[in-house]
């Protein structure tokens, strides 16, 4: 199966971010992409955190679910929207959530993202539970390839990827592909995004596909992109640096067959 990690450099308009994402998606579909996810915060990155409450939306109507459902549909994609700001019960705060469509359009599954960034190194100053409230089930869904493989798909976002026991959790789900849509910062991101991305795919056995914000944003925020497919063995199969772009590669079953039978560290887990 073929799938694509969309890079974008989102503003604080959400139509213009649709219309990008639009295009890339289009590039995805026309390359012969089966799974397309979008980063994190591709509706829009704004210059105050809570410039994303006006976004909100409820399970099932607004525009960005339009968008997916929409897009999905048209294109014959499966599409991961990472993320969606959607309305909860905590006042002035939404949650941070990815969503699955399948190619007929229908939401297959929901994720609201677990762990809550925050960083303050004198410069740089973030605080995602101002903002944000967070979600507390691990979500897999399963996707059929055209090739008639079941595929178990594991959902995360962004700062979720430096608590392993979320992936161990998916890896006992039977996760094959784990997704990680994400806006790091350039400052963490340069020190510690491949490491751990190659990190959660060598000790799960599985895909990792990382789409990314990766630039300089109106705002003057700086994401540090490099969205990537990795493999079950750690090798980075494709990586764009910086700017929109489509990230694919090709999922083999075979190969994720190949590292497990080699090195059944898997099944050697004891605790």
């Amino acid at each position: 199966m073929k799938a694509a990690a969309i890079q974008m450099v989102s503003c604080p308009r959400r139509d213009d971010n649709l219309a990008s994402a639009r295009a890339l998606l289009q590039e995805a579909a026309a390359s012969g992409v089966e799974l397309a996810v979008l980063p994190e915060y591709f509706g829009a990155v704004s210059a105050r955190e809570t410039d994303k409450l006006a976004l909100c939306e409820s399970l099932g109507g607004g525009a960005a679910q339009s968008f997916l459902a929409q897009t999905a549909r048209e294109l014959g994609l499966w599409i991961v929207g990472g993320t969606v700001p959607m309305a909860c019960n905590a006042p002035g705060k939404v949650r941070n959530t990815v969503l699955a469509y399948s190619p007929q359009g229908e939401c297959v599954a929901r994720y609201d993202k677990i762990h809550l960034f925050r960083f303050d190194n004198g410069q740089e100053q973030y605080d995602e539970g101002r903002t944000i409230e967070a979600g507390d089930t691990p979500v897999q869904f399963h996707l059929r390839s055209r090739d008639g493989h079941d595929w178990c798909v594991g959902l995360s976002v962004c700062y979720d990827l430096r608590f392993p026991e979320l992936y161990r959790v998916h890896a006992r789900a039977g996760a094959d592909l784990l997704l990680v849509p994400s806006a790091f910062t350039h400052t963490t991101g340069q020190a510690h995004w491949e490491v751990l991305l190659r990190a959660r795919a060598v000790e799960n056995q599985a895909y990792v596909l990382a789409p990314a914000q990766g630039g300089l944003h109106e705002t003057g925020r700086r994401t540090w992109g490099h969205s990537m497919l990795v493999d079950p063995w750690g090798e980075v199969l494709a990586v764009r640096a910086e700017g929109p772009g489509v990230v694919a590669g090709v999922l083999d079953a075979a190969r994720l067959r190949q590292v497990r039978m080699q090195l059944p560290a898997l099944e050697h887990r004891v605790l």
